[in-house]
């Protein structure tokens, strides 16, 4: 095999990014058919598929058909025609929402009704709800709603992104004696979608009406005089991702002109309701631009990722967790004193972020602390961390914030967070035009005597405190000089200008992280090649770059065993004779969402092992700031390899495997081996939890 820089990947060799995302949607919808998940809890594993599916629609397949339009030449390493992709997408797509509506209607639902949780639709409404929906209607609803005819003077309105609407045929004049066949009735978005009705309505038990029922029920009163014959959901889902030139004189103000459009962007999906008539449907796909592969009729509600509410029944949700903060950080007060003695690993959900949390505020409240810098890609403007900097600054300590505005659908609360602090008297940066600010890291500069020591956490994940309860991450809380060192160099490249930096411990993107990984996979082939173990473990969230990919088929046919963790993307193909049958790869897909990016590399026994911001894809590698950083700490190494690997690669429960015709099956247990999830096993060791 030539070398990676020189092998060209065909669809042999590489998995199209767009369809190997859908799958892992696929995935995430098939938890919502698992009976051994809590019954509430397949269903927002239901809603997670929609909101999936609709960031899906909003970037991926809006980039795919922006291509389409411009007559761009596809570059992608498969080298299969976006028209072509376009067609598979629309084809599994079909499917998937197809079978997502198969699971509500008829389990999710069914199952729901025998605790007492029913969602009215509008055929499930009882002449005992008529007078309590005609109230709620007429008070709550009709006063906020804009229905809007289409005739020469009222062309079709522009309807914001995945907007709830309602198209109606009407028959009639109205007051001016026009006669008009149709109108538009956008649902209010200041609505709930879901509404809890009266117990004296419901028997006590817990039952819900859809705003979409509420409507329908009443469509007539919204146009006095006439007669509605037809009302039928529908929502179209847009383009929504942004485009920002590399030359802007001011990214916040560009930023928010972005933002504007983005309700707006070019139409590439349309959701109508199972009963809506052909005609209506072809109209609208007229009036969206749309070809009919673009047309999705669904039985139930057009906006499921809406289909939420505060259920009060525990016994149908997984058993809480409460995440422990590890014995040495018990005592806030004391982090500095325990962090000038040793490394801590926190993993989080596992492990609680309340230490990261702790750092800031003893930092912020010390005297003898004198800055803190800090990268935030998403945390909001109510997070305890933004307050805490704020509180830092406000103490005149000096604050550092490198804020990436474009964290994408963050945008908004990142511009706050960013006014935030800035009034606060924080110094704020938002970052490198042209490269997003991934990189997780905290410095708190601190006068220890007649010295200035320094402590750096690094993170996997962003410094939020609500993903750091459902998303796995690692952070590394430690004082080691050249990591330290390494961190300052970094922030320096990030607010001030001058040559790429120098460091002694972190690999950093875009400049270092992929030439070293390239390196330690060439250091695997050479060690194999010497008929010594050679071995390489990597978690990460998506395996997209085409270099590295064409790398480990390498080390693979030198013999080199491969282990891939990944959650979503993956374009290698494993299992193939000559190709990478040296090389297996896994999904974990479970109650908390995978999100740790770890490297293992044997190195004929000396064990690199790397916890790292980025994934391997080309946009993390080339187009972002992310920093890798070794774990060096024996025991602390030792304790990732074996709960953080090794313990997900034995995982038969939760765990999916990807073959050489791209399939991907579930993975069960085999023979008398023993049912094992890596997460509840991590949750065990932590504390004595009810299995879930």
């Amino acid at each position: 095999m030539p070398a990676s820089n020189d092998f060209q990947h065909s669809s042999d060799t590489y998995i199209n990014r767009e369809i190997s995302l859908l799958e892992f949607h696929k995935r995430v919808l098939a938890q919502a058919k698992d009976a051994s998940h809590p019954l509430l809890e397949r269903l927002n594993f239901l809603i997670i598929f929609s909101r999936n599916l609709d960031e899906f629609f909003e970037i991926r397949v809006a980039g795919l058909m922006k291509q389409i339009d411009f007559n761009t030449i596809t570059t992608a390493p498969d080298g299969i025609p976006n028209e072509v992709i376009i067609q598979q997408i629309a084809e599994n797509a079909h499917q998937a929402v197809e079978e997502q509506y198969q699971i509500l209607n008829h389990t999710l639902l069914p199952q729901l009704q025998n605790y007492g949780v029913c969602f009215i639709q509008y055929h499930d409404i009882l002449d005992q709800h008529k007078d309590w929906i005609k109230n709620y209607f007429f008070k709550q609803v009709q006063p906020v709603v804009t229905p809007i005819s289409l005739d020469p003077s009222h062309p079709f309105p522009r309807l914001v992104n995945k907007s709830l609407n309602f198209i109606v045929t009407l028959e009639g004049k109205d007051a001016f004696g026009r006669q008009i066949e149709l109108a538009i009735v956008p649902a209010p978005r200041s609505l709930p979608r879901v509404v809890r009705l009266p117990d004296e309505l419901s028997g006590g038990q817990q039952h819900y009406i859809l705003l979409s029922a509420i409507i329908q029920q009443h469509i007539d009163d919204l146009f006095p005089g006439m007669s509605a014959t037809g009302c039928y959901q529908f929502r179209v889902t847009r383009n929504a991702d942004l485009t920002l030139a590399t030359d802007v004189d001011d990214l916040a103000v560009a930023l928010k002109d972005e933002l504007s459009s983005r309700r707006f962007g070019r139409a590439v999906r349309l959701e109508v309701a199972a009963n809506c008539p052909d005609s209506i449907s072809r109209h609208l796909l007229e009036q969206f631009d749309l070809d009919p592969i673009h047309l999705y009729q669904v039985e139930g509600p057009v906006n499921l990722a809406r289909l939420f509410a505060d259920f009060d029944i525990p016994e149908l949700r997984f058993k809480p967790w409460q995440p422990v903060i590890p014995k040495a950080l018990r005592n806030p007060h004391q982090i500095f004193e325990v962090l000038s003695k040793q490394d801590i690993l926190l993993h989080h959900p596992f492990d609680s972020f309340k230490p990261v949390i702790n750092l800031l505020k003893e930092a912020a409240n010390d005297p003898n602390v004198l800055a803190i810098k800090q990268t935030l890609y998403r945390s909001g403007p109510d997070s305890e961390i933004v307050q805490v900097l704020a509180e830092a600054a406000r103490n005149g300590k000096e604050v550092t914030a490198i804020i990436e505005l474009r964290a994408r659908f963050d945008e908004e609360s990142n511009i706050i967070v960013a006014n935030l602090l800035q009034e606060a008297g924080a110094v704020v940066v938002y970052g490198i035009v042209g490269y997003k600010t991934h990189a997780k890291m905290i410095l708190v500069v601190r006068r220890e005597g007649d010295k200035l020591k320094r402590y750096v956490h690094l993170g996997t994940g962003n410094y939020h405190a609500g993903n750091a309860k459902i998303y796995t991450d690692y952070g590394l809380l430690t004082t080691n000089p050249d990591v330290c060192e390494d961190v300052h160099k970094i922030f320096q490249e990030l607010t001030g200008m001058g040559r790429m930096a120098k460091l002694k411990k972190l690999f950093h993107a875009p400049f270092t992280l992929h030439t070293q990984l390239l390196q330690m996979i060439e250091q695997e082939i050479t060690h194999a090649k010497a008929g010594k173990k050679a071995k390489i473990i990597i978690k990460v969230n998506a395996l997209t770059e085409p270099k590295l990919i064409a790398a480990l088929y390498k080390a693979s046919q030198a013999g080199v065993k491969i282990e891939l963790i990944i959650r979503s993307i993956c374009c290698l193909r494993p299992q193939v004779a000559g190709l990478s049958e040296n090389i297996q790869v896994r999904s974990i897909v479970g109650r908390f969402l995978e999100h740790t990016r770890v490297y293992y590399f044997h190195n004929n026994g000396e064990e690199n092992l790397y916890c790292a911001s980025a994934d391997w894809m080309g946009r993390n590698l080339f187009s972002r700031v992310e920093t890798c950083f070794p774990i060096e700490d024996k025991k602390l190494r030792q304790q990732i390899i074996d709960n953080g690997l090794l313990s997900y690669l034995k995982d038969n429960m939760r765990a999916w495997e990807l073959n050489a015709s791209d399939q991907w099956q579930p993975i069960s247990p085999r023979g008398k081996e023993a049912p094992y999830m890596a997460q509840q096993y991590l949750m065990e060791q932590k504390s004595i939890v009810p299995t879930a």
